[in-house]
């Protein structure tokens, strides 16, 4: 029952920070106090310039099928870059998609802003997802990868300092038809608690049942087949 309460308590926290009003996304002095229980699904804003030639693509199954999250640096006026998961494309659309040349991050930076590439997006706080995905682990080496792992997508392109969380887009009205789709996040927590506390108390009355009629067959007068 002390777990049915905790997670009927996560998932108000979660439903209230999800459809909260966007907040100024953690900045470098906050980064080592984020955790999943204080900040995971918090709605975020943050605006700087993309740097479109370093995404990375994620492999993912959506409502839409199958394809990839595109994770694209956007770095902001601090000088921090903030992994941006711009949303969801389809296999096809990605066929020949230009191979990735890290380069210096400042550089890199400068050069997009100088282009006017600048970015206000706002979004879900997510925490990294290292390694890999189900019997899969990411190849850096070969830019493959099955989960949205932050530091090592970092460190595959070079970025520094980069944001120990990513950010999930939100959907955005009037997007045209060829770009990332965003906002679908799946917000869902399996919650069989009061399930496991039912069955937990079913079979506590079963056993004190069965106690009871062994103890009270084992007190009854018994009869003996030479009786008369």
């Amino acid at each position: 029952m002390q777990r049915l309460q905790w997670k009927l308590a996560l998932i108000e926290r979660v439903e209230e920070r999800v459809h909260a009003a966007p907040v100024p996304a953690p900045a470098m002095g906050d980064w080592p106090r984020i955790s999943a229980a204080t900040d995971e699904y918090r709605h975020v804003r943050l605006n700087g310039v993309y740097l479109p030639g370093l995404t990375a693509r994620v492999q993912a199954s959506t409502v839409q099928g199958r394809g990839y999250w595109l994770l694209t640096p956007l770095c902001q006026d601090d000088g921090s870059i903030v992994l941006v998961n711009r949303g969801f494309v389809t296999e096809a659309s990605q066929r020949g998609a230009p191979t990735v040349a890290p380069r210096a991050t400042a550089s890199a930076c400068a050069e997009a802003r100088a282009q006017g590439q600048g970015a206000s997006v706002s979004g879900l706080l997510r925490i990294s997802e290292p390694k890999g995905g189900f019997l899969r682990q990411n190849d850096a080496a070969a830019d493959r990868w099955y989960s949205r792992d932050v530091a090592a997508i970092a460190a595959a392109r070079q970025l520094s300092p980069v944001a120990p969380y990513f950010v999930d887009a939100d959907a955005v009205a009037g997007a045209p038809s060829d770009a990332p789709v965003g906002g679908l996040t799946v917000v869902s927590f399996q919650n069989n608690h009061l399930v496991y506390a039912l069955t937990w108390y079913a079979l506590a009355l079963m056993v004190a049942g069965s106690c009871y009629w062994v103890v009270r067959d084992a007190r009854a007068p018994r009869k003996h087949s030479g009786d008369a």
